[in-house]
C-alpha cells in the first residue's frame, strides 16, 4: 500500500485489517484471568500531530518503537483530543469530563484577549478542581501505585499531581513548556535535576525506569507525560544532523506553506529539529517498554499512547505538517483535534488492527476502570465511554456525537468556537459572528468542501445538537459586546 492509499484508508475507515468495531480479538490474559489487576503505562505526548508517526503515514519522521507498539495493539484512526490546546485535554483524561463541563476551556493561563474582538472573554477555571475524583485517585483507591512524570499544566500548587491521586510526582507543575530541553538550561523548569548536556526526554525516561523497578510487584499506573515535542524546538545534535541530511534528499512537492484564512498551514514534513525531537520520544517509548519486558510484566501491562492536541503547523515555528488534515494545534479543524492513539491490551487487542470508531480523550477513565476490573463511576466520568467492548471486538459505541467547546483565541490563529462530529459530518460554529462550516469527513478528510449551503438540513440538525449540548454542560460562553 502506498502512502496516499494509507492516508486515505486511515481517514475514511476502510482499513483492510479492520472488522466491525475494531476487529477480532483474543481472550484477555490480564486482570481477572491472572487473578491480579493489570498495570498501566500511559504515554501522553505534547503537541504530537496525527501524522507524526510512521504507523500513521509519516515518511520523514522515524518512530520504530511506537510503530512496533501499533503492530502489537490497535491503532485508532478517529481518535480525538477534547480540545485543540493542552490543559483542557489533560483535564479531560484525568476526570472523564468535557472541558466545557469543567469550565477549564483554555491552556493555563491563556493568552490576552484581542481588544478589537466583537465578543468579551468568558469566565473560566484556572485549575483542575480538587473536588474531582481523578482517574489516578480511583486507581489508587483500588491499591495501585501511581506515578506522574513530566508535564502537568493543570494548576498552581496546591493543584499538583500529588494532590490529585499520584503517589509520586516527578516534575509536574503548572509549567506548560520547559525553559529548555537540555540541562542545565532547563534549570528549575521543570524542577528535575539532570546531568550536564542531558536531554529532557531521556531524564524523564530514566525516572520512569526507576519507578518501574521499584514497583514491579504492581499493580501500578505510570503516567509519562512528555514535554516533547512542544517548543522550544531543540533536538540532539546528532539526530538533527541526520534529519538535515534526510531533508536535503527529499524531492520538492509543491509549496511548503499554504495560506488558509488567517493562518499559514505547513504542507511538508521536513523540519530536522522537530524530527529529532520525535525520534527522542520514540526512543523513550522503546526504553520504557523494554524495561517492562525485562521485568517480566509485558503480559499484564496495558500500554496507552496519545497526544494532547494536534501538531503545531500554523504558528510558533510551524515545525510539522498534519496534511491531509487541515490546520493544526489551536484550531477546531481536524489537524487541531485528531490524534494518534494506540492501545495494546495483551491478549485482547488484535495485533496490528485498526479501529475506525470515533473516540475521545474522556474515554480513557471508564475504559481503564473496566480494564482493571473496577466498578465504573458514571457520575464522575460522565462524558466518557468505556472502549472495552470495541477493544474486545463485540460492538461499537452507542454514542451519537462528540463535542468541542473552545471559547478563546489561540496563539496559533484559532478563534472562539465550538464543534460537533456526528457520524461522517462535522459542524464548526464561530462565536464571533455565529457563522458555521459543515464538512463530510468520510468524503473530505481535509475539510476543503464546505457544505452548509448544500446540505442545510444536516447543518441545522448539527447546530441544534451543539446548542443543546452547550446548555446541558452549562458551557462558559463569550459575551457579546455592547455596540457603540
Amino acid at each position: 500500500m502506498n502512502r496516499r492509499d494509507f492516508i486515505k484508508n486511515m481517514g475514511m475507515g476502510i482499513a483492510a485489517m479492520a472488522l466491525p468495531g475494531c476487529g477480532r480479538f483474543g481472550q484477555s490474559t490480564t486482570g481477572d484471568a491472572l487473578g491480579q489487576r493489570p498495570n498501566f503505562v500511559f504515554f501522553l505526548i505534547d503537541d504530537l500531530g496525527w501524522r507524526d508517526l510512521g504507523c500513521y503515514g509519516s515518511s520523514f519522521y522515524e518512530t520504530p518503537n511506537i510503530d512496533d507498539l501499533a503492530r502489537k495493539g490497535v491503532r485508532f484512526s478517529n481518535a480525538y483530543a477534547a480540545c485543540p490546546v493542552c490543559s483542557p485535554t489533560r483535564a479531560s483524561i484525568m476526570t472523564g469530563k468535557y472541558p466545557a463541563r469543567l469550565k477549564l476551556t483554555n491552556y493555563l493561563v491563556g493568552r490576552r484577549w484581542p481588544k478589537d474582538s466583537p465578543i468579551a472573554p468568558p469566565k473560566w477555571c484556572y485549575e483542575m478542581p480538587l473536588e474531582e475524583v481523578t482517574l489516578a485517585e480511583a486507581l489508587k483507591e483500588a491499591g495501585y501505585k501511581t506515578c506522574f512524570i513530566g508535564k502537568w499544566h493543570l494548576g498552581e500548587e496546591p493543584y499538583y499531581p500529588e494532590h490529585q491521586g499520584f503517589d509520586v510526582n516527578v516534575g509536574g507543575t503548572n509549567s506548560g513548556l520547559p525553559r529548555s530541553h537540555f540541562y542545565p538550561k532547563w534549570g528549575d523548569n521543570p524542577p528535575i535535576k539532570g546531568e550536564d548536556g542531558e536531554y529532557l526526554a531521556d531524564r524523564l525516561t530514566d525516572e520512569s525506569l526507576k519507578f518501574l523497578e521499584a514497583n514491579s510487584d504492581g499493580p501500578f499506573l505510570l503516567y509519562l507525560s512528555h514535554y516533547g515535542v512542544h517548543t522550544p524546538l531543540e533536538g540532539k545534535e546528532e539526530l538533527v544532523a541526520k534529519y538535515e541530511a534526510k531533508a536535503k534528499d527529499m524531492p520538492a512537492e509543491g509549496p511548503k506553506f499554504l495560506h488558509k484564512g488567517n493562518v499559514n498551514d505547513r504542507q511538508v514534513q521536513d523540519h530536522a529539529v522537530y524530527a529529532a525531537m520525535v525520534e527522542s520520544i520514540d526512543e523513550s517509548v522503546g526504553r520504557v517498554l523494554a524495561k517492562v519486558d525485562e521485568l517480566g510484566l509485558t503480559g499484564n501491562t496495558i500500554v496507552i499512547f496519545m497526544s494532547d492536541n494536534g501538531g503545531l503547523s500554523t504558528a510558533e515555528g510551524s515545525p510539522t505538517s498534519n496534511v491531509p488534515l487541515r490546520a493544526g494545534k489551536g484550531l477546531l479543524y481536524e489537524g487541531g483535534i485528531r490524534e494518534p492513539m494506540i492501545i495494546n491490551w495483551p491478549g485482547v487487542t488484535k495485533p496490528g488492527s485498526i479501529c475506525n470508531e470515533p473516540v475521545t480523550s474522556t474515554d480513557f477513565y471508564p475504559t481503564m476502570l473496566e480494564m482493571a476490573g473496577l466498578g465504573l463511576r458514571p457520575k464522575q466520568h460522565i462524558d466518557g465511554m468505556s472502549l472495552c467492548s470495541i477493544l474486545r471486538g463485540k460492538r461499537g459505541l452507542k454514542r451519537k456525537a462528540i463535542y468541542w467547546h473552545y471559547p478563546h483565541y489561540s496563539n496559533q490563529g484559532g478563534r472562539p468556537g465550538g464543534a460537533v462530529r456526528c457520524g461522517d459530518y462535522k459542524l464548526i460554529e464561530r462565536y464571533e459572528d455565529n457563522s458555521i462550516e459543515l464538512y463530510n469527513l468520510r468524503e473530505d478528510i481535509g475539510e476543503k468542501r464546505e457544505l452548509s449551503a448544500a446540505v442545510p438540513a444536516k447543518a441545522q440538525e448539527l447546530r441544534k445538537m451543539l446548542h443543546k449540548w452547550r446548555e446541558d454542560v452549562d458551557a462558559n460562553m463569550p459575551r457579546r459586546k455592547a455596540k457603540g
